[in-house]
């Protein structure tokens, strides 16, 4: 079980990556977070830690927080940089009816990070930058009967 808040730093790199993937997992699974909320963990965590580096930080120099807390029956991941502010919330659904070969590479990370979760917030991170905050419920049914 995840006992107290637990937080990791990483330079804004893609190849640091795996180090918050293995994190989350270690995390999850020390939560005794059944394996199907573990890999949607993963998997939304992944997905907002590489836009923050790829879109926000767009090669430059920067850093990533990644804590992650366990609360009553769920997971709760929050991911701090000092990238300009974008508000991934905000973006709107992906036309799911446009056949995969005829869309744009990308574009699908926001709504795997929707799919993988519970919910998920943003905000202004104090001196700059965005604060994201990711949950996840510890039932895997509830990610099933949607």
């Amino acid at each position: 079980m995840v006992a107290a808040d637990r937080r990791i730093r990483v330079p804004a790199d893609l190849h640091h990556l795996e180090e918050v993937r293995a994190f989350v997992r270690t995390c999850a699974a020390e939560a005794a977070a059944p394996d199907t909320c573990v890999d949607d963990l993963v998997q939304a965590v992944d997905e907002a830690a590489t836009n923050i580096v790829v879109h926000g930080y767009a090669g430059r120099d920067g850093w990533l927080d990644v804590m992650i807390s366990r609360e009553p029956g769920q997971l709760v991941v929050t991911l701090q940089d000092e990238a300009p502010a974008f508000d991934p919330t905000a973006v709107p659904e992906p036309d799911l009816t446009v056949p995969p070969d005829r869309r744009r590479p990308g574009g699908m990370g926001i709504h795997l990070i929707r799919m993988a979760t519970d919910g998920f917030a943003h905000g202004p991170r104090p001196g700059g930058g965005n604060i994201l905050t990711l949950e996840r419920t510890l039932d895997p049914r509830a990610k099933e009967d949607r």
